[in-house]
């Protein structure tokens, strides 16, 4: 083994400074106590809430891309890393949800949906990622706002399973007189199935029998979406 190789190894056996061993002024913690969270590379944001060297931040980094590729991990997945285990694997999953919630949550008043790209902008920060088909129902009242934002299958969806009670079921409840329903494709392309047609069709009869409107099917994928109306497919 050659020097060169030699320095290489020694560098990436190099063990990971813990952070009571870094300068107070180098501390992740202590910078964003005094120039605020915005100043810390991502790295350190994710120090902070796992109490670990930022070494290990960005190594997480790397083994899955970025931080899309992390927010897609497994518990078990991140918990196997070497230095974070299940309970700081479970923070930085808590961390990760709790920023999708805030992008998708409404301030003020309901979210309106006069577009499929409305419907987008409200579910893609939630849906584009899993690594779980699930299937969500979006109620609107008279005015298209958002009264319910249901999640109505997870897991493996099965078109040939999904039952249009179970489509109309909170909407019926609520008086609500239409809906619009999306699904994710964890592939990442939101390109409709031969099923996902078919399912637009018998949920848009579905509809017309209890007066209440489907306005559209939206298929998630990775950071793209698919309008069926747009594309007409199941809409006449």
């Amino acid at each position: 083994m050659d020097a060169q190789q030699t320095g290489f190894w020694l560098e990436r056996e190099a063990p990971r400074l813990h952070l009571r061993e870094l300068p107070l002024a180098e501390q992740p913690l202590h910078r964003l106590q005094q120039l605020g969270p915005g100043a810390l590379s991502i790295a350190e944001l994710i120090e902070v809430v796992i109490g670990t060297g930022e070494a290990l931040g960005r190594e997480l980094l790397a083994r899955f891309d970025d931080l899309s590729g992390l927010a897609r991990a497994g518990l078990d997945e991140l918990g196997g890393v070497k230095g974070l285990g299940v309970t700081r694997a479970a923070r930085i999953q808590a961390a990760l949800e709790l920023g999708k919630r805030i992008v998708s949550a409404s301030p003020g008043d309901a979210p309106q949906v006069h577009s499929p790209a409305d419907a987008a902008s409200l579910l893609l920060p939630t849906m584009s990622l899993l690594e779980q088909e699930t299937l969500r129902v979006l109620v609107l009242d008279t005015k298209s706002c958002v009264v319910a934002n249901v999640l109505v299958y997870q897991g493996n969806v099965n078109t040939a399973l999904v039952r249009m009670a179970e489509l109309f079921r909170e909407a019926i409840r609520r008086n609500a007189p239409s809906i619009l329903i999306a699904h994710n494709h964890p592939s990442g392309n939101p390109t409709p199935s031969p099923e996902d047609v078919r399912v637009t069709e018998e949920a848009i009869a579905a509809g017309k029998l209890l007066s209440i409107d489907l306005v559209d099917h939206v298929v998630i994928g990775h950071g793209r979406w698919l309008s069926l109306r747009e594309r007409g497919l199941a809409f006449k």
